[in-house]
Parts: structure tokens; C-alpha cells; sequence
């Protein structure tokens, strides 16, 4: 395997009022160039802190990460992130919360005129070049997500990592945004990690899922090989074997192998 993200032996605990707590243990995972994988697991299982750790919003407290042959050290435009919370700036419009982050990447080498070619570029691949100049306010939750995705892809990241992206939506907007993101990623051969807890949304998007233990001290219990050819339709995808076989595997290791742990 191409080992274009890797982490290896990766464990992080935080210091906390009742002590130290044991949030990941002896994590090792390879993803591959373009590849579309899936962080699963239930409340609690270190799904977020892993992407985190992507990210280099968080430091492992053990062992090593590693991006494109470069140790992981801190954030970086290599790496796109979108949260559930499209945290986009309220006073600044969609055209401007994705022209900021255009202008943080490439702004010391490239003019004004094709920054703005980068935003406008950005906003037509999510369908939201009619919304360029309309606030935050001004669009609905989906509408936000989808700028919050420009955004990450406007900076040409080698890896894009979503955290439940679509978590908050109702699921008609869901539906349709997981479709958008099927295009996109088709289109782009982007490398994406993604947190979820829907088993359907992550057999739908995955090359792989990989499903976490419960924790504290969670690690990788299992990791289910998505063979589904692409492009992907939900629609005929509706009464596959295979596409059910792959998601009755990720339920049975939800609900069989870690059970809910106790509220």
C-alpha cells in the first residue's frame, strides 16, 4: 500500500481534574493516496481525536504521524478540515469566509485576480456560485456545510478530513450532500478521512471503514475492505448483497463485538 498517511503506534491521554485519561492506545493505520476511509465507532471511542491528530490540532502522546513523507507537527494547508460546525465567519460572505483561506495559502505567491478565479472555482464545484455574495445567515444549514467544503478544497489539501460533516443535517440534505461529495471526491481523487456514526452514510462513501473499540485506551478493533466500484449510486446500491454484506459487518461489530457502552 501507498502510505501516503500513516500512524504508527500512536496512543493519547489527557491530563485531567480526576487524573490521567487514556483517550487512544496503540493506533496503526495506513491510508492509501486517494483513498476515501471512514472513522466509526460509538460515543466516546477516540473517533474525533484521531482525526485531530490528522489534523495536528492534537499532539500524540505516543508514537509518530506521518503526511505525504513529513512528520506531522502541527496544522497545515496539506490538510483540510471540515467540522459538523461549518464555522464560518457571520459577517463576511461565502465568497469571502473561502477567500480568506485561499488567500492564507497562496496569497504570498499568486495576485488578487487569481485568488478570486480559486474562490469562484471552489464555490462552482459545490453548486454554490449563485450564493457567492449572500451571508451565512442568509443560507440554509446544508448551504453552510457546502461552503465549509469549498473552503477546505479551495486550499488544495492532500488530505481532507471531515468530522461528522453532515452530522446536524436533516436527512434529505444529508442524502444529497453525500452524493455532492461522491462527485466531488471523483472528480478531485482526494485523499479523505472521515469521522461518522452512520453505518450506510460510511459503506456508501468508504474504500475502508475503520472501526474503533470502545474506550477509554480505544484503538482499531476491525477494519471492513469496501469493494463497491465507483461511482456509486444509492439507488442501485439499495438492493446490493454486497453493499448490505459490508454494512451488516460494520453493524455486527457495533453491536455484537463493542457494545453500547453504558451512559
Amino acid at each position: 500500500m501507498d502510505k501516503f498517511v500513516e500512524l504508527t503506534g500512536v496512543s493519547k491521554h489527557f491530563d485531567t481534574r480526576k487524573g490521567r485519561f487514556q483517550a487512544l492506545s496503540n493506533v496503526n493505520l495506513c491510508i492509501a493516496r486517494g483513498e476515501f476511509v471512514s472513522l466509526i465507532g460509538h460515543s466516546g471511542c477516540g473517533k474525533s481525536t484521531v482525526l485531530n491528530l490528522i489534523a495536528g490540532l492534537l499532539d500524540a502522546s505516543e508514537g509518530g504521524l506521518i503526511c505525504n513523507g513529513r512528520e506531522i507537527d502541527g496544522p497545515g494547508p496539506e490538510r483540510g478540515v471540515v467540522f459538523q460546525n461549518h464555522s464560518l465567519l457571520p459577517w463576511m460572505t461565502c465568497f469571502g469566509n473561502v477567500y480568506l483561506a485561499v488567500e492564507r495559502v497562496f496569497g504570498n505567491r499568486e495576485g488578487k485576480a487569481r485568488l478570486k478565479e480559486r474562490t469562484a472555482a471552489a464555490l462552482q464545484m459545490v453548486g454554490l456560485e449563485h450564493a457567492a455574495h449572500k451571508h451565512p445567515n442568509e443560507i440554509s444549514g446544508g448551504m453552510k456545510q457546502r461552503v465549509g467544503i469549498a473552503r477546505a478544497l479551495a486550499m488544495e489539501p492532500k488530505v481532507l478530513l471531515m468530522d461528522e460533516p453532515f452530522g446536524a443535517l436533516d436527512a434529505l440534505t444529508r442524502a444529497h450532500l453525500q452524493d455532492e461529495l461522491l462527485r466531488i471526491v471523483g472528480e478531485t481523487r482526494s485523499t479523505v478521512v472521515m469521522v461518522t456514526h452512520d453505518v450506510d452514510e460510511a459503506v456508501l462513501l468508504s474504500d475502508r471503514i475503520v472501526m474503533m473499540t470502545n474506550g477509554p485506551a480505544a484503538t482499531i478493533g476491525d477494519i471492513v475492505e469496501v469493494g463497491l466500484p465507483r461511482p456509486r449510486d444509492r439507488l442501485t446500491l439499495a438492493n446490493d448483497a454486497h453493499y448490505h454484506a459490508y454494512r451488516t459487518a460494520v453493524l455486527e461489530f457495533l453491536y455484537q463485538r463493542q457494545q453500547r457502552p453504558a451512559a
